[in-house]
């Protein structure tokens, strides 16, 4: 079947064309075009827009604003974002690196998506053409929607972790990635945010481990609490990469690594 491309000047245009049935956005393409050349013929259109906002990245007063169409290369490489550039590098090679983008990534389906991880840790505001919405909304039915940009508070390094395990090193797929912002105020843990991947069907928040870290120190003993937590609520699923009853059984040993690293 043959494809179709239109190319648009503003978001907001190519968000109205896609709201045809057989149409898809076309960012980096590292998956869409992969589902096209694997034989998906639900569309015949790709849909996108050539807006310079969109591969813009800003970094001021402590916030960062991020273009959807910017590449996980561009963020790993930026001054400003030093503290989330493990993050962007964990997304395959350095060819994946220079195609995905922002965008794409928040929509990629388990065990993809390892930078929508890093984003649902920070807390971040996905902007799109009918508004903004948090992550923690906009993962929770993500459907539907055309990103144009998201925005967070900057972390310092000392806040932020991050952890991808994968059985093919740098560049394999996940068996699982975590992403945690850790407040410590006085030696103790003042507030956390720790995020999953490929622990349920899209990125999701270790709510039962984030409550279990308040108050604790980044000890041994500190921790043992929140590693306890850490599998609560979770819907590992079994692929090709790793079973459902593995990913449960090595989550718990890598995020006490991340945070007594």
């Amino acid at each position: 079947m043959p494809l179709a491309l239109k190319t648009y000047a503003t978001i907001a245009e190519a968000g109205s064309a896609l709201k045809q049935s057989d149409a898809r956005y076309l960012g980096g393409g590292t998956l869409v075009v992969r589902a096209t050349n694997e034989g998906d013929v639900s569309f015949s259109t790709f849909v996108r827009s050539n807006d310079p906002e969109l591969s813009a990245i800003t970094v001021e007063g402590g916030r960062a604003m991020i273009g959807a169409s910017v590449t996980m290369a561009a963020i790993a490489s930026h001054s400003g974002l030093k503290a989330i550039a493990k993050a962007a590098r964990a997304v395959g090679g350095p060819a994946i690196r220079n195609m995905a983008t922002v965008g794409g990534n928040l929509f990629a389906a388990t065990p993809y998506g390892d930078f929508a991880v890093a984003l649902l840790a920070l807390g971040a505001t996905v902007h799109t053409t009918e508004g903004e919405l948090g992550i923690d909304e906009f993962l929770a039915a993500r459907d539907g929607k055309v990103v144009s940009a998201v925005s967070f508070a900057v972390p310092t390094t000392e806040k932020f972790r991050f952890a991808k395990v994968s059985r093919i090193k740098p560049k394999g797929v996940s068996v699982l990635s975590i992403a945690a912002l850790v407040d410590v105020e006085a030696g103790k843990v003042k507030d956390a945010r720790i995020a999953l991947g490929c622990m349920a069907d899209r990125p999701i928040r270790a709510r039962a481990a984030e409550k279990a870290l308040v108050g604790a120190t980044l000890t041994e003993e500190g921790v043992a609490p929140a590693v306890a937590a850490i599998g609560e609520g979770t819907r590992p699923l079994t692929d090709a990469v790793a079973s459902s009853w593995y990913r449960g059984e090595v989550l718990p040993v890598h995020f006490r690594r991340l945070l007594l690293e």
